[in-house]
């Protein structure tokens, strides 16, 4: 009997995943990975509510359950390489990162060593022989936070919700009476929960208070309490003064100055043209031409032309962020992609 350990987080998708594991008779382990446990000010964080819900599904379903504590890793690897590259002025995605170190490779390594065949996950995406695709649900596909994860870790992965929607998944984990069927979905950072950006970087990095600065004209028309908290194209939370409204178009971490403009065809919102590092192929590297990638989760995919590490893409897209990672498809196939220069 094949041996699977499953990553339980004490929401709905995990616990339907459990549940259709053990039905389709695979010898099933619930793991409970404990990556995050601090408390913020005007926040506690959740883990041990989602330690106790998935504790409590693996008991109605009668498998074995493990708690994996990976916080210190967890916290070098996923939150210091976040703060570390928003103090760069960055925009990085903590989801991908916790995929790529935690999910698939210790959670991986630790199940293998454990005696487990495979491990198994509630996200939504399919994977066939190593090759990871797209969800039938392609509102909550995410094979874009997957697509660091490589070949060989896929090849002993298992992910049951491929085939389903969201709301397919919710009415069965009813019709099993899991506990969890009507828990809501986590928001926020990944590993904080209902939590803002902004307020968890509050709490980690110093708040040097600059100027905003008009790009067209160069004058001060206002004022930030850290360029860190600045994204490209963002609108709201600029206090700046009235008319038409101000977008950032840019920042300078050294002179921790943001830079806004009123004009939103400014050509520093908009890319035809990008070069991509630390690119990462799920299998092996594609030929150069034409694909499609989403600059963002839920984005619209847009045909663009690969050409080593330069993507030219055919429609200007609006905010395309330093840090933030393309993902690259062929049809369903999710190849992987790269990070912003």
């Amino acid at each position: 009997m094949t041996r699977v350990f499953v990553g339980m987080s004490g929401g709905v998708d995990s616990s339907l995943t459990a549940a259709l594991l053990k039905e389709q008779g695979y010898d099933v382990t619930g793991v409970y990975m404990k990556n995050w446990t601090q408390d913020l000010p005007g926040l506690k964080c959740p883990w041990a509510d989602d330690l106790a819900d998935a504790k409590r599904v693996a008991v109605q379903l009668g498998i074995d359950f493990e708690v994996f504590d990976f916080e210190n890793e967890y916290k070098h690897k996923v939150v210091d390489y976040m703060i570390d590259e928003y103090k760069a002025g960055r925009t990085p995605n903590p989801d991908i990162m916790c995929n790529q170190e935690v999910k698939f490779r210790l959670f991986l390594d630790t199940a293998l060593e454990r005696g487990a065949d495979m491990i198994a996950t509630g996200h939504y995406a399919s994977v066939e022989n190593g090759v990871l695709k797209m969800a039938v649900d392609r509102n909550k596909d995410q094979t874009y936070f997957l697509y660091r994860v490589t070949g060989e870790a896929l090849q002993k992965t298992l992910f049951p919700l491929g085939g389903y929607t969201k709301p397919e998944v919710r009415k069965m984990a009813t019709e099993r009476g899991l506990t969890t069927a009507a828990k809501p979905d986590s928001q926020g950072i990944c590993f904080v929960g209902q939590i803002g950006i902004r307020d968890f970087l509050s709490e980690y990095v110093e708040q040097k208070p600059g100027n905003i600065v008009d790009k067209k004209t160069g004058k001060t028309v206002g004022h930030h309490d850290g360029a860190i908290f600045y994204t490209l194209g963002q609108r709201h939370g600029l206090d700046v003064g009235g008319g038409l409204p101000y977008y950032v178009v840019g920042k300078d971490m050294d002179k921790n100055e943001v830079y806004v403009s009123r004009d939103l065809q400014d050509e520093s919102l908009w890319r035809h043209d990008v070069q991509l590092q630390e690119i990462h192929w799920i299998n092996d590297a594609p030929v150069d031409g034409d694909y499609q990638i989403r600059i963002r989760h839920r984005a619209p995919l847009v045909t663009a032309q690969l050409t080593g590490d330069m993507l030219h893409i055919d429609e200007a897209q609006r905010a395309v962020a330093a840090g933030q990672s393309i993902v690259i498809y062929s049809g369903d196939v999710c190849l992987g992609g790269g990070i912003v220069v």
